[in-house]
């Protein structure tokens, strides 16, 4: 079945989220609501998709545009309620071309709707010859819910919201998930008499369902999976929900040859890709895209963040940003790698190092206590511990060049823009502020000086 359109509401606040920012901009495994949502909508390839928004709609809008750049935005006015989105998006949809077909409705705080839950909900549509159909599943604890109230012959009477349901409604544990599939021409009649006369003074989406059994069947199909329709209404919601999810997807990377010692403590991004062979220690976190290649070791407690590493590369207690770690690479404890890093095969970052667009060849070591920013160094160089790259001057960042083959004496600084020849070696504690010539020593005059018997004032 081809969709003629599909709307997702993205207009409500979110108020029991507690938050300035928009709840469907809030984030599950590494992606907002709202761009969950719509790449499943995108998966069943509408006509056109309408995003409505109305709370701190700008910015709202925006996410729905780098998600879909072909969405057509739709703002709700000041009349609450999801049948009001609904009557916004028609009205504007129609103006563009009249829809003609099904037009699926989805709200977008489930943030694991999928492609295939839609579709299962499309077919049935197609299938039943229904003039409408909700998506439905069964709760053990329905609270908070639209009760699914049906006909003796099995069809759709209606959708009684929590806060209009009398005792015998409250009963029901199927309930609706806020996802809808209907003809257009049904569609636009059901919404266009939807009124407020209600517990919350809204126009109720669901209302129109009511509307629809009077020119039709109006049918229901379970999602096949729970999670899939779970919407989020506060945090702890999303906490349960979240940890639900992760535990899915970290099982899935086990069956897939991934090594996860404890999946309780292992959060595990959905754009993350892991080969076979991988060692995920506990207390890690895997984000945004992040590659990690065949024998790789990472963590324990590490996080790493748009990162790639390579086959054979241990990662321990540390935290890696938009960085390339090169295979057999050993980097950590407490190591910082910012953004924008390259390390080569064999190489290391030791304890307490912290690097930023740097450079490091194959072999070559930074063991411990160094800084190492805007910053090329070669191959087989061993940087002493207490080694900085001090590149900037107070306006710009300046480059370290220091070569292959690079023996770096204990505590050194260099004061970038510099070049270090390869073959060098530099005595401890120098400050290297000129450029060295291949296969030379470099070293800093630091007299010192005794006094003997020297104490303090205060205790002269």
């Amino acid at each position: 079945m081809v969709l003629s359109a599909a709307i997702v509401l993205a207009a409500g606040e979110g108020t029991r989220m507690r938050s300035s920012r928009p709840k469907v901009l809030h984030t599950l495994a590494g992606r907002t609501f709202l761009s969950r949502v719509l790449a499943a909508v995108q998966g069943l390839d509408p006509g056109r998709t309408a995003v409505v928004v109305r709370h701190q709609a700008d910015l709202v809008a925006a996410a729905a545009l780098e998600a879909d750049p072909d969405a057509v935005i739709v703002r709700q006015d000041d009349v609450p309620g999801t049948g009001r989105a609904v009557q916004c998006a028609i009205r504007q949809l129609d103006e563009q071309a009249p829809l003609d077909g099904p037009v699926l409705i989805a709200a977008s705080d489930m943030p694991l709707l999928d492609v295939d839950t839609l579709s299962r909900l499309v077919e049935f549509h197609e299938s039943s010859g229904d003039v409408a159909t909700v998506l439905a599943t069964v709760l053990d604890n329905p609270t908070g819910y639209g009760r699914i109230i049906r006909r003796a012959d099995g069809r759709v009477l209606r959708i009684v919201e929590q806060k209009d349901a009398n005792g015998s409604e409250l009963a029901v544990h199927e309930v609706n998930t806020s996802v809808y599939v209907f003809d257009a021409a049904v569609l636009r009649r059901s919404v266009a008499g939807l009124d407020s006369r209600n517990a919350q003074g809204e126009f109720y989406l669901t209302d129109a369902l009511e509307s629809a059994a009077t020119l039709g069947s109006v049918g229901a199909v379970a999602a096949p999976d729970p999670l899939a329709v779970e919407g989020v209404n506060d945090r702890v919601q999303l906490s349960a929900l979240a940890r639900a999810h992760n535990r899915r997807v970290c099982e899935r990377w086990m069956r897939e040859g991934v090594t996860i010692l404890d999946p309780d403590t292992t959060w595990i991004d959905d754009d993350v890709t892991l080969a076979r062979d991988v060692t995920v220690l506990p207390g890690c976190f895997l984000q945004g895209s992040t590659t990690v290649e065949s024998d790789a070791v990472i963590g324990p407690y590490t996080t790493l963040i748009d990162a790639v590493v390579d086959e054979g590369a241990t990662v321990e207690r540390s935290r890696v940003q938009s960085t390339h770690i090169g295979p057999e690479a050993t980097i950590g404890p407490w190591t910082y790698l910012r953004p924008g890093n390259e390390l080569g095969r064999g190489s290391k970052a030791g304890a307490f190092v912290e690097m930023k667009k740097a450079h490091i060849g194959d072999g070559t070591k930074v063991p411990h206590l160094s800084y190492v920013g805007d910053a090329d160094l070669g191959e087989h160089t061993n940087i002493g511990g207490g080694t900085i790259t001090a590149n900037y001057d107070g306006v710009h960042k300046n480059h370290t060049r220091i070569g292959s083959g690079v023996h770096v004496g204990a505590g050194n600084l260099f004061v970038a823009p510099v070049r270090v020849g390869d073959g060098v070696t530099t005595g401890a504690g120098s400050v290297v502020r000129h450029d060295v010539p291949d296969d030379s020593m470099v070293y800093s005059e630091n007299t010192q000086h005794v006094v003997e018997g020297w104490k303090p004032a205060w205790e002269r």
